[in-house]
């Protein structure tokens, strides 16, 4: 069924600071004063990002993403002539909030289809919530691989879209020898521990391995930088989130390390965390990604302007904001073709569809729910954006369980 009628401006819901009690109810009373109004009542949907606390530095620009998207649709129309309002609870960087606010969506806001989420943390906070209440995740993050849920939609990098080519290139242009550092979670370990079987699968080695508590000041960072002095390894490989990218940083360039010889490398850090150590301290380290700010395109240089008009000049899009902005447009654009938010109903369109997307096309594989991507490698320069050295000729198809692992290291992907 498809579906096309005007509709007015958008309104937003939002609880930003985390307050249990429940979020403005002016469009939940329209909807149960007029309980046979199922034509012209909106959408609701659920935006579960964290805008204050250590992840505030980037889950604000998948806040604002989001946003972004949910306007362009409801001023092209709507869906089937509804607007899509968000139900909007900020969980303040606790992994735990998460499951809370899920669960509050679905049961007493009566949401089922939830945007949000960055840490796997919090992923797999809200995971047994929307696979008990039958909801549907949109998660727009990169994340470790192996998981598959026919209730999550995966929009950001699973390994073999950011890692496989990351270690390639940074073994290639720097040495084999790497040293980690990550944030203490789920992530950082799992995403280390992929990245460990591709070295030692290629020649490579780990000459060291520290993990910093998620909440780590730049103290916390002094002893570890002192430790890669004193190791002298080719590459740091960063699995650190939040603040804890920036005090990285800033510690690495307070004890004059140099970038053009033993970068930073990361499959986190985004333009968000550049602008917030500061360009001259980002400058030349190395991030792998689907998307950057800089990829040329039409759709891209769009997206751009209109996020930039929306949210400040002064702020840069990334990865995350993007992946954000183009899953609500997919989720648009598959509600449109079926005209309901049942779950089982919306997810069997939403398998396939495809979106000229700002880093290009892509298409949620119905394989495994999670979506074919670009694969770039980037380095930051001293306008805090970054300089695309590599990227594939066309979307990676998604392979979150690295099934196709001996082949892609062998014949690459990247060009």
């Amino acid at each position: 069924m498809t579906c096309n009628l005007p509709l007015p401006a958008m309104l937003f819901e939002s609880n930003k600071n985390n307050n249990p009690s429940r979020p403005s109810n002016s469009v939940e009373g329209l909807i149960m004063s007029n309980p046979t109004q199922t034509t012209s009542a909106p959408w609701r949907i659920g935006v579960l990002f964290s805008r204050t606390g250590f992840m505030s530095v980037i889950e604000e620009t998948q806040y604002q993403g989001t946003q972004l998207a949910i306007e362009e649709v409801n001023e092209a129309g709507g869906v089937c002539g509804r607007e899509l309002v968000p139900v909007a609870y900020d969980p303040g960087s606790d992994s735990a909030a998460y499951g809370h606010y899920a669960k509050r969506l679905m049961v007493e806001d009566q949401v089922s289809t939830i945007f949000g989420c960055y840490t796997s943390s919090s992923r797999k906070a809200v995971l047994p919530v929307v696979e008990r209440l039958n909801g549907l995740l949109w998660y727009p993050t990169l994340y470790e691989g192996f998981e598959a849920s026919p209730n999550v939609i995966y929009t950001g990098a699973s390994p073999n879209q950011n890692s496989l080519a990351l270690c390639r290139y940074l073994m290639d242009t720097f040495g084999t020898r790497f040293y980690f550092v990550g944030s203490d979670y789920i992530y950082p370990r799992e995403s280390n521990r992929v990245m460990r079987e591709l070295l030692k699968s290629n020649g490579g080695s780990v000459v060291g391995e520290r993990y910093v508590n998620v909440y780590a000041r730049w103290q916390d960072f002094v002893p570890i930088i002192q430790d890669i002095k004193r190791v002298r390894p080719d590459v740091i490989f960063s699995t650190v989130v939040g603040e804890g990218t920036v005090f990285l940083y800033q510690a690495y360039a307070n004890v004059g390390l140099d970038p053009k010889q033993v970068p930073i490398a990361s499959l986190t850090t985004t333009e968000a965390e550049i602008a917030a150590m500061g360009f001259d301290v980002g400058e030349g380290h190395v991030t792998a990604a689907s998307y950057f700010q800089g990829v040329e395109g039409s759709a891209n240089n769009a997206f751009v302007q209109r996020f930039k008009k929306r949210f400040g000049a002064d702020i840069s899009t990334n990865m995350c904001a993007e992946a954000s902005y183009f899953q609500l447009h997919l989720f648009a654009k598959a509600l449109q073709q079926v005209n309901s938010l049942d779950t089982e109903v919306l997810r069997s369109m939403v398998f396939g569809t495809s979106f000229d997307a700002p880093q290009g096309a892509v298409t949620v594989n119905p394989m495994s729910g999670h979506t074919d991507l670009w694969t770039r490698i980037g380095r930051a320069n001293r306008q805090g954006q970054f300089d695309v050295v590599s990227q594939s000729k066309e979307p990676v198809h998604a392979d979150p369980f690295l099934i196709g692992y001996g082949r892609a290291t062998q014949t690459g992907s990247v060009q």
